[in-house]
């Protein structure tokens, strides 16, 4: 099967959406996923402003061609951070291991990752994962949490992801 799946990677920051600064964390998830992914990808990105709304419409608008979304930005504790919220106000089921365990990780780094509200959940046939919006956070997110990405994604009837196996090694029941 030679189906190339799509994968939504959502940047919510002010600032890179008026291009005051390159968005280097959407990157940082792109370059992560190219390691981790034998399966062939490409990446429906999409560069908003931190309003609710926004967000909240382009994870909607992401979860109709993507079984999985990662967002970048607004985790954190200040009045424009609303990710989780757009998140939670899309998902059917919350998956608070999710953030839980990226938090823990981050805490090995850094003491205000307790400030962070990462999340995710499920929206339709997509899982949605919240990622922190620093690059070097988000690759040890991804690393900590992605081991359970491919099975959840099987579990919601979503695409079948293969992940190369000397980067990172995934868990699926026999």
């Amino acid at each position: 099967m030679n189906k190339i799946v799509k994968i939504g990677i959502l940047t919510a920051s002010d600032r890179a959406s008026q291009g005051v600064y390159e968005d280097l964390s959407g990157k940082a998830i792109i370059d992560t996923l190219n390691l981790y992914l034998k399966t062939k990808w490409e990446a429906e990105y999409r560069l908003v402003s931190d309003e609710f709304e926004d967000i909240k419409d382009t994870l909607l608008e992401l979860s109709k061609n993507c079984s999985l979304i990662l967002t970048t930005g607004g985790t954190g504790p200040a009045k424009r951070d609303v990710t989780p919220e757009a998140t939670e106000a899309v998902c059917q089921k919350m998956l608070p291991g999710f953030g839980e365990l990226m938090r823990s990780v981050s805490l090995k780094y850094v003491p205000t990752a307790i400030l962070s509200r990462q999340s995710a959940g499920i929206c339709n046939n997509s899982l949605i994962i919240n990622l922190p919006g620093k690059p070097k956070s988000i690759r040890e997110c991804l690393d900590a949490v992605f081991p359970a990405v491919p099975y959840c994604i099987d579990l919601i009837d979503g695409d079948y992801l293969e992940t190369n196996e000397e980067i990172l090694k995934t868990f699926r029941p026999k």
